[in-house]
């Protein structure tokens, strides 16, 4: 299935429009709310606190924090997603990442990690986050950077895991053990970054028993939703966005040619405004995307 989710704004003095916009995702069939986490920052709300009302709020659509700060600790954390997890009927995605800003991290009092003991600390925080949950004895765990000692994990599974990695170890990490991968920078299928870092996810995920299709690749996706099309949808690789049927064309591509997962979109702020602009991801672009993706699937296989 072909994942399609929105970005929301968690500004402090949006909460109303928060709400609806969740609310509209919710009603309009997206499978997925994303808000991000830099608690650093006084004029946005917690992401998880965030995601914990919106998951009330709704009744189908996930929530996922893109991604996770490393400021929360990896036990702490699996208690938080199993629990929202079971309270939501199963409607969390987990963001994890190895951290990009550790300056801003280090003003929240966490110690500087190197990057590479960065990336280290991510995979093992992973590894804490699948044994604490999913049942099975009592857990104790002895890593470089999370302890645990007899404790039991939740009964509730593992809920799917995205990472945000970008440099080769932290992409190897991501090829091992998770589910989903954001490219950073909001690169897309025909960039760069992809063509280069999705083969060392490829690669690792060989190596460790498993097949490149058990991570897929979701897109966030910056972009304009116009009412009528724009005459060049890209700058170089980069995405800028289009009519609806640009979009639709665009993204049944990603999919049938470039394997895409999914898609977030994080909408431009052109003079449109975002109900419109989420309305017509949820239910014309979306679906559109769907479609033709399900009608190619479906052609029997000519002979040569």
């Amino acid at each position: 299935m072909t994942i399609f989710g929105v970005g929301l704004d968690q500004a402090t003095r949006l909460v109303d429009t928060l709400f609806r916009h969740a609310e509209l995702a919710d009603e309009g069939g997206l499978d997925v709310v994303s808000v991000s986490d830099h608690p650093y920052f006084g004029d946005r709300l917690d992401a998880y606190a965030t995601i914990g009302v919106l998951l009330g709020r709704t009744r189908s659509v996930a929530g996922l924090v893109n991604v996770t700060n490393a400021i929360r600790t990896a036990p702490m954390l699996a208690r938080t997603v199993t629990s929202l997890s079971e309270l939501s009927g199963g409607r969390i995605v987990l963001g994890m990442g190895a951290g990009g800003s550790w300056d801003d991290i280090a003003r929240l009092g966490a110690p500087r990690l190197s990057p590479g003991a960065a990336v280290r600390a991510f995979e093992e925080a992973m590894t804490v986050v699948r044994l604490l949950s999913g049942g099975g004895a009592p857990v104790t765990f002895e890593g470089e950077f999370f302890q645990v000692t007899d404790l039991a994990p939740a009964e509730t599974p593992t809920p799917p895991i995205w990472t945000g990695s970008v440099g080769p170890r932290s992409l190897a990490v991501t090829g091992r053990l998770a589910d989903g991968w954001i490219p950073g920078r909001a690169a897309d299928w025909l960039s760069e970054r992809y063509k280069e870092s999705r083969p060392v996810i490829d690669e690792a995920a060989a190596q460790a028993g498993r097949k490149p299709e058990d991570v897929a690749t979701i897109y966030n996706l910056p972009g304009r939703i116009t009412a009528t099309p724009l005459p060049a949808t890209r700058d170089g690789d980069r995405w800028l966005g289009g009519s609806v049927d640009q979009w639709v064309e665009e993204l049944t591509g990603a999919v049938l040619d470039h394997n895409a997962g999914g898609f977030t979109l994080f909408p431009l702020k052109d003079g449109t405004p975002l109900d419109v602009t989420i309305g017509r991801w949820a239910q014309e672009i979306a679906p559109a995307v769907r479609e033709a993706i399900g009608e190619h699937r479906k052609e029997p296989t000519r002979s040569a």
